[in-house]
């Protein structure tokens, strides 16, 4: 019998051992403790583990499913289709990173299976790290399939794609993926899919698949129903030494105090070297600026890389999950979970750990709840009112736009709010009303925690021993509607950061009362507190904090040659990066001046900054430092900056932003790219201000060769990007 059988057979036994185990034993007692591992299981006879095609014959699979994820969200929304292929239709998947896998046979799928990829867009319409060798395989004409052609002919395929419309390359890989598809002959079962981050991801997704399912079901033969209700994992309470318990720690070297490269697999707890507030003290905002220690990690980056901080939950949501699910007194009972189909649906951390854990550290319950998600919970709702109250929620769209949505409402705020609590009251056992809801389907139907990415504003020539953060502080209002008044929303990784920042400085005492408005009321602000101490307190160390980090590698880098020129643009927190850019020629200009100090920097290419903020004095972010960086790199460093709510307007009275400052420096700028073959860098706001910026270059590089902006503007702006010349790092 295969070893993938054999894992199954385990499964499905420990499942029945634990379902009936009061017929069986004629006691209460718990099923043995039982060991699986997360690890790929191995193909049958020692065959190539590469070959995804024997895996799927091995476990009868009709289903092969491709994410390509950089951040994890793609690899969520493939497994949710996985899961859903199985109970609508009976349908068993295989879930895959491409990166594991080789594509030689992708023209051997069976007839009666099907391949779906689910496909994320990663900065400039790039595949994601793990589906680079797939997008190479499918694009490239001289990559032969195991026929001996580059043909897919009878192949049957779905395609998801994951983007954001604020990016010039919305869903570029799915379209490619689909369209290299569709040209070597295979067919596509129902529309292709785009979810749109920056709108409704989750609407986007649940509008497609009802679209999709039919179309795959009737090319596949199958009918609805054939599944049922079929859960994902065995949760089960044990009792393991406490040395061998996760507490919050994020890999196996974590625990057992090993050393090892780190990576996202295995963070590193990062001392806080220094912090401070980068907004004037008393505003309305906090900027935090961080410098994380790396001395001795090995861990290395470059200018321009970004950093992923991984967060925990705040413990009010952590407490009113607990009281919701009655797990308040059991918070730090040990559980075990094992998955019933590891190729479907993998323990998604590392067990055996405790309900709590689970809740602070592990999955994303400080996320807006999804519409699917209540409706899977809706059948263990505790009263017929609840229960009608969560269904519509997940059905009526509209509804659920404007309470949940609109609201922000996460998961435990949902479950109080159909029950008819106060969701802005702290949650206790006493106040809440129990949900009768299995763990195992807890885990099943809330993702993964995932870190949160900044972009590393210092330069390891110039800080070799530290990573800097410069991170806003996330808080904004919801909006009210009956039932759901308007209170404050704290975003996770950057609220975690304002505390160690506190803590740092001031000591726990002081957590509170900074994050607070002047007048605020702190009945509506619920300001979020962390376990900032870490699991066994690993993460303060003698009132030294520290937080698990990832370097992430990005192709936002200055060029090599110090004598080209340098366009930056970066408002508010987009300065970040460019802050190391700085640096990076700050310290190369010290070098080179010491050795050839009559010559200098005199043959570089300048480096020109265009920065924006509301106020000299209350968000000019590193205003102390641009000065001593200029004493170095002279007249090749120009800095112009455009502040918002002082200093001139416009002739019409607006305001002036940073393409405003770029206009009036649009000779030096036509110069810098048509003769001196310069770069443009820009970082920060997607939606508004790197398209105004775009618009700007178009008119100077259209007016430049004796044209328009949205002719020759608009084809001398694709040549710097193909040529890697303009480079982008925003968000929305």
């Amino acid at each position: 019998m295969s070893s993938e059988y054999l894992v199954l057979t385990l499964g499905a036994a420990v499942a029945g051992v634990y379902v009936f185990r009061d017929v069986i034993f004629g006691t209460s007692s718990k099923a043995p403790p039982v060991v699986t591992s997360n690890s790929k299981a191995a193909v049958e006879g020692g065959g190539d583990p590469r070959d995804f095609i024997a895996r799927m014959k091995a476990g009868k699979k009709r289903l092969v499913i491709f994410y390509g994820s950089q951040t994890g969200t793609a690899e969520e929304y493939a497994i949710r289709i996985a899961k859903e292929a199985k109970s609508r239709y009976g349908l068993a998947s295989l879930v895959c990173d491409p990166e594991e896998y080789d594509f030689e046979n992708l023209d051997s799928v069976p007839e009666n299976c099907a391949v779906i990829f689910v496909m994320a867009t990663y900065g400039e319409g790039e595949p994601t790290d793990n589906a680079v060798q797939l997008m190479q395989n499918l694009e490239d004409p001289d990559f032969n399939f195991s026929k001996g052609e580059h043909r897919l002919d009878g192949l049957k395929y779905v395609v998801f794609g994951l983007g954001n419309k604020t990016y010039e390359h919305y869903n570029f890989i799915a379209r490619k993926t689909d369209e290299k598809l569709e040209e070597m002959g295979a067919t596509r079962l129902g529309p292709r899919g785009e979810g749109d981050d920056d709108k409704a991801m989750e609407e986007d997704y649940l509008e497609w698949k009802e679209q999709m399912w039919p179309a795959l079901a009737e090319a596949l033969g199958v009918e609805e129903g054939a599944g049922g209700d079929t859960q994902d994992f065995v949760v089960t309470e044990e009792t393991h030494p406490i040395e061998k318990v996760f507490l919050g720690e994020l890999s196996a070297r974590a625990l057992n105090k090993t050393r090892g490269i780190h990576d996202a697999k295995n963070p590193y707890p990062a001392p806080i070297v220094t912090s401070r507030e980068l907004f004037r003290v008393g505003g309305e905002r906090n900027c935090v600026h961080i410098e994380l220690g790396i001395e001795d990690s090995g861990i290395h980056y470059q200018h321009g890389d970004h950093v992923g901080v991984w967060p925990t939950n705040p413990e009010i949501e952590v407490n009113r999950l607990l009281c919701s699910l009655g797990l308040w007194d059991r918070r730090n009972t040990t559980i075990n979970i094992v998955s019933l189909d590891p190729m479907l649906a993998k323990v998604p951390f590392p067990v055996p750990t405790t309900y709590e854990t689970v809740l602070r550290h592990y999955i994303d319950i400080s996320a807006v709840a999804g519409r699917q998600t209540l409706g899977i919970l809706s059948k263990f709702a505790p009263t017929d009112d609840s229960k009608q109250k969560m269904v519509k929620l997940a059905t009526d769209k509209d509804h659920y736009h404007n309470v949940v949505a609109e609201g922000c409402l996460r998961l435990g705020q949902v479950l109080q709010y159909v029950t008819g609590h106060d969701i802005l009251a702290e949650s206790t056992p006493d106040n809440t009303t129990l949900w009768a809801i299995p763990f195992e389907v807890i885990v099943s139907c809330i993702p993964r925690l995932q870190p949160r990415y900044y972009s590393i504003s210092s330069s390891p020539k110039y800080h070799p021993k530290s990573i800097h953060v410069t991170a806003v502080v996330l808080k904004y209002e919801s909006v009210g509607t009956a039932g759901v008044p308007a209170r404050w929303v704290y975003g996770v990784g950057s609220n975690l950061l304002l505390n160690l920042q506190y803590a740092t400085t001031s000591g726990h005492e002081k957590l509170v009362e900074p994050l607070l408005m002047e007048g605020e009321k702190l009945e509506r602000a619920h300001v979020p507190l962390y376990a900032i101490d870490g699991p066994r307190g690993a993460y303060n160390a003698n009132s030294v904090y520290k937080v698990p980090i990832h370097v992430r590698r990005s192709t936002f880098r200055l060029p090599t040659n110090p004598r080209t020129p340098v366009i930056m643009i970066g408002p508010g927190t987009g300065v970040a990066p460019f802050r190391g850019f700085v640096q990076e020629r700050v310290a190369l200009a010290e070098r080179t001046i010491a050795k050839h100090p009559e010559s200098g920097i005199s043959d570089w290419g300048t480096m020109w900054l265009f920065y924006g903020c509301r106020g000299a004095n209350e968000d000019f972010l590193y205003k102390e430092e641009w000065p001593k960086y200029s004493e170095v790199l002279g007249d090749k460093f120009q800095m112009h900056v455009a502040i918002s709510r002082e200093g001139p307007r416009k002739p019409d009275g607006s305001k002036i932003y940073v393409q405003d400052l770029l206009w009036e420096q649009r000779e030096k700028i036509r110069d810098a790219l048509a003769d001196k073959k310069g770069y443009v860098y820009v970082c920060g706001d997607a939606k508004n201000m790197s398209k105004a910026v775009e618009a700007v270059l178009m008119r100077i590089l259209g007016e430049a060769n004796g044209g328009s902006a949205a002719v020759e503007g608009q084809k001398e702006l694709n040549m710097l990007k193909e040529k890697s010349r303009y480079l982008t790092d925003v968000w929305s």
